[in-house]
């Protein structure tokens, strides 16, 4: 029989994961996994076409985790979703394991595009989109990136670049936590108007509270929002969402709890051993 599973306890299993998985290795990214997690569980559990039994299916959707250094919200809500076993997450980050501190495509079943430096997944994705259209294939492309990414001249090369070839079949959803590695992204280099700022680049633009599950699979739902506009999901999100202490906490950019810290996420998270 079927595990009938809602999207709020998917992504509250995947933070639970989560947070196991980076307390047992040591590091990690918990705080920038938690505020894109629930957009993770929207795609893979009601967006994404995809089929864990055939992860190269050329007629498959691609994904790209442009934000690659959230590589621990990937794999866990890959092992969600059954491309790998649960079993993996226990080497994460270690000597020889397949699950890198940055998603590796050669080395996990269901990882679209190597993903790391910021600034460049959203151009893959681009690139992605134009041979779908160059085939007459009627695979989308979604990628996922981090607000701080948008201080990249790569990324705005990339948006000129679907405006200029129409890919209305390509979605970007930006993760908009207003925190990165130090800093909120406003101090450090002011994005907004940003839904301004993409639609004077040609693109349609949506905003949604990016914890909202809801809200995002109808928001995924219905793209292309115009022919031959490209389509950009701006993702309202908390880093560190889930947990009190981390909410909204630019130190849980890159940081690993303390063993209290850990027991007491984990019953905010309603673990229940």
């Amino acid at each position: 029989m079927t595990e009938i599973v809602s999207l709020s306890e998917r992504a509250r299993r995947i933070r639970e994961s989560d947070l196991r998985m980076i307390y047992a290795a040591g590091l990690g990214h918990v705080g920038s996994d938690f505020s894109a997690i629930d957009v993770l569980t929207a795609l893979y559990f009601d967006t994404l076409r995809i089929d864990p039994d055939a992860p190269e299916d050329p007629d498959r959707d691609r994904f790209v985790l442009s934000k690659g250094h959230s590589a621990g919200a990937l794999y866990v809500t890959l092992a969600e979703a059954g491309f790998i076993p649960h079993e993996l997450l226990e080497t994460f980050a270690q000597p020889e394991s397949t699950l890198n501190g940055h998603p590796n495509r050669l080395k996990v079943p269901g990882v679209e595009a190597s993903t790391g430096p910021l600034g460049h997944g959203l151009p893959v994705a681009v690139g992605m989109a134009i041979a779908a259209k160059l085939r007459g294939a009627s695979w989308r492309t979604f990628a996922l990136c981090g607000d701080g990414e948008l201080q990249e001249g790569s990324m705005w090369e990339a948006a000129m670049a679907a405006s200029q070839f129409e890919l209305d079949h390509l979605t970007l959803i930006v993760d908009r936590n207003g925190l990165q590695q130090g800093a909120p992204t406003e101090v450090t280099m002011r994005l907004d108007p940003l839904a301004e700022r993409f639609a004077s680049f040609g693109w349609m633009v949506h905003e949604v509270d990016g914890h909202d599950h809801p809200a995002l699979a109808a928001a995924f739902a219905a793209t292309p929002y115009a022919d031959g506009r490209p389509n950009c999901v701006i993702a309202r999100t908390e880093k560190g969402h889930g947990v009190s202490f981390m909410t909204d906490n630019v130190a849980w950019h890159h940081r690993v709890p303390t063993a209290d810290e850990y027991e007491i996420a984990l019953h905010e998270l309603g673990a229940t051993a």
